[in-house]
């Protein structure tokens, strides 16, 4: 299994190493990046890519590892048993499958999408240590032991929000997504919009990273919202050359709700555009 990328995926060649070794080594591959730089959905192109099952596992706050592998509803057992229920002789009516449950039964490899496994309590990624290791669990109110038939490919994606376990990551291969230049994204613009003038496009990659680079924006734009932007220019007909041609009086791009998302950031280019009008005047 190799993983070469996709026609509608642009895959750095340091990702597609990190790919590969995470495979090769059958380590669980840890993704870090900004927002938006296309985490979950490499998961999705490397199923794509390698014609494999994808398994996804979305974290929230609440979610707790026992969940990746079974629940046991004690309490519908409970009430059926006072209903005089026949599935209560077998307790297996009321254990739930978990995601890691689903991969370890799967026939062909799949590739297990653990996302943003950071947003969970600080003890979720070591409670998961022993079944990534061991590709097995047991389950107490069965006395069975689950155990992969094909060790799934594992994509772990954090966002930075909190530091992750030492021993946690020492298990995982990491790879940093970085925020891709001009030229890669240009690619990626390609991609979503085949054909696009060049010009437009080099303007509107001017517009984004010059808002990325001014000091003090708290919320940079992602790669996801300058495809955003950029389908709403089409949209609005709105041209290179109205790109190019904004002056310091209009610092704020056409349809910024695209690219600025709090309004820290808005009223920050409101001031950058105020002085320079006064500088100007």
């Amino acid at each position: 299994m190799r993983f070469e990328g996709t026609k509608d995926y642009v895959a750095t060649a340091d990702l597609r190493i990190a790919v590969n070794a995470a495979i090769t080594l059958e380590r669980p591959l840890l993704i870090k990046g900004e927002p938006g730089t296309g985490k979950t959905v490499l998961a999705h192109e490397v199923a794509r890519a390698l014609k494999a099952p994808l398994i996804e596992w979305h974290i929230k706050s609440t979610t707790k590892a026992q969940q990746g592998l079974y629940e046991y509803d004690a309490v519908s057992r409970l009430r059926d048993s006072q209903l005089g229920d026949e599935r209560v002789g077998d307790i297996r009516n009321y254990i739930k499958r978990g995601k890691l449950w689903d991969a370890f039964t799967k026939d062909s490899r799949p590739i297990l999408l653990i996302d943003e496994v950071d947003k969970a309590d600080i003890e979720f990624p070591n409670d998961l240590l022993l079944e990534l290791d061991r590709m097995e669990f047991h389950v107490y109110e069965t006395g069975e032991t689950v155990t992969a038939k094909q060790r799934p490919v594992v994509i772990i994606t954090s966002n930075n929000e909190k530091e992750l376990p030492d021993a946690f990551l020492r298990r995982c291969f990491f790879h940093y997504i970085r925020f891709p230049d001009a030229d890669t994204m240009a690619q990626i613009v390609e991609v979503h919009f085949p054909g696009l003038k060049t010009k437009l496009v080099k303007e509107a990659l001017n517009v984004f990273y010059e808002i990325r680079d001014v000091p003090g924006v708290k919320k940079k734009p992602s790669t996801s919202e300058l495809l955003d932007w950029i389908k709403l220019l089409l949209n609005e007909d709105i041209d290179a050359q109205t790109l190019r041609e904004r002056d310091s009086s209009k610092i704020i791009p056409p349809l910024h709700g695209a690219l600025l998302k709090n309004e820290q950031d808005v009223h920050l280019f409101e001031r950058l555009a105020f002085m320079a009008r006064r500088e100007r005047g």
